[in-house]
């Protein structure tokens, strides 16, 4: 499913309801860029510890924009074994949502963008019509204004644009407006001179407004924000206010958008799949949450690799997917949900992120499933949550070595060449 602003608020359900009801899900991001320096894989090597693997990419990366995410979601069913998937591919964008909002800065990259041209990627998409978001401290600021601005009007209090308290000349009232600020004025002089307590003035419009505080203010009246006498009984008003208090709410919320999105996985607890996955993580956290802290330790994520030694021979996604579905590894049976778009594993769509969520859960299903082959009897279906697989999860493989200093980093793989390809980075799990 193609999810843009404009059917984002309609589709928003079915994206709760897919990820409540899924055993496992699978994602993956377009970027605008990967690394304003080197490239990622000489900004890094393998080794590389974890947390200067990612020092790397936070201060390298984090600049470029995760404008396209996708999601493909599992769950087993049990009467047709094979999986239903609902894959969604969103279109995201950072667009203001007031003129107070953040106005993001981001940057791109030239081979980034081209390559994603030539894959087809439909840039008018994200940038006319992403869905905008906000991080939770952005979130948490917009709710606080909105939530000052309603109890400034619930107490009478005017926002500054209609005081103007230290004028020291005449307001300029544009011609238009000098016979109706004239008999306002004349109406409140004359209040001084009778017993009346209280003065009712005509239907006014807030820029009026202004120029009678202004102007009562320029000649030496002491004022209080002045109330419009209102026809409309308690019970009508009260109905606006509530109307207008569930547009406010409806407004925050758009402006919150895909971060939503976010807050529903992370909520769910589900088991998530990824491949080659921290850049992924990294930005999602970055854009929708919180920023990112100083060192990757403490993070709620860290990775394990599954690793098949001479089984596999290259981890690209598309080779990845290609050998697993040769023996010992079987194709997982699936089946689309019925009002989902259908991929084809024949004709290719990488680096369409919908479609790359959708093979990275296909490859973890497959490699899952090869590990039911060692139980007696073996088993065909391994869940997403067995007990086979729940030892890996979160969990980052490392092996300790001490060398001598004149070594080179050749000597090292020289060295661990006898034991296979050690697949860093193979698949990733993430549980959330």
């Amino acid at each position: 499913m193609e999810v843009t602003r404009r059917n984002y608020k309609d589709s928003l359900n079915t994206v709760y309801s897919a990820i409540e009801e899924a055993d496992f899900l699978a994602i993956d991001g377009e970027f605008s860029g990967i690394s304003d320096g080197p490239n990622v894989s000489a900004l890094t090597n393998g080794l590389d510890t974890p947390e200067e693997r990612y020092t790397k990419l936070k201060k390298h990366s984090m600049d470029f924009l995760l404008f396209q995410f996708g999601l493909c979601t599992f769950k087993y069913d049990q009467t047709k074994s094979k999986y239903i998937i609902k894959p969604f591919n969103f279109y995201v964008f950072p667009k203001p949502f007031n003129r107070t909002s953040p106005d993001i800065k981001f940057i791109c990259q030239s081979s980034s963008i081209d390559f994603l041209a030539s894959q087809g990627f439909d840039f008018n998409k994200v940038f006319c019509n992403g869905i905008p978001y906000l991080n939770q401290e952005e979130e948490a600021q917009l709710r606080e204004q909105t939530e000052e601005r309603r109890n400034q009007h619930a107490n009478g209090v005017g926002t500054p644009s209609y005081i103007s308290p230290s004028s020291k000349g005449p307001a300029h009232v544009p011609e238009e407006h000098k016979d109706f600020i004239n008999r306002v004025i004349e109406k409140v002089e004359a209040l001084f001179t009778n017993s009346e307590k209280t003065l009712d003035l005509e239907p006014c419009t807030g820029f009026q407004r202004k120029l009678i505080y202004q102007t009562l203010n320029w000649k030496g009246f002491t004022w209080k924000p002045l109330k419009q006498k209102s026809k409309v009984d308690d019970e009508e008003r009260k109905r606006r206010e509530q109307q207008k208090l569930e547009r406010e709410q409806e407004e925050l919320n758009d402006a919150v958008g895909f971060s939503r999105v976010i807050h529903a996985i992370s909520k769910s607890g589900k088991l998530v799949v990824g491949h080659n996955m921290l850049l992924d993580v990294m930005h999602t956290i970055h854009q929708f949450y919180c920023p990112l802290p100083e060192m990757g330790v403490g993070l709620f994520f860290f990775f394990f690799f599954l690793m098949f030694q001479e089984m596999i021979t290259n981890t690209s996604l598309a080779e990845l997917e290609k050998q697993l579905k040769e023996g010992p590894f079987k194709s997982p049976q699936v089946e689309t949900a019925e009002g989902f778009h259908s991929y084809d594993t024949a004709q290719e769509q990488l680096h369409e992120a919908g479609y790359d969520a959708y093979i990275t859960g296909l490859c973890f299903v497959s490699m899952a499933n090869y590990l039911g082959s060692f139980l007696t009897p073996p088993k065909a279906y391994i869940s997403a949550r067995s007990k086979l697989v729940e030892p890996f999860f979160n969990k980052d493989h490392v092996l300790y070595v001490t060398f001598p200093k004149e070594w080179k980093t050749s000597d090292l793989y020289q060295l661990f060449s006898a034991f296979g390809k050690t697949l860093s980075c193979l698949i990733s799990l993430l549980s959330l």
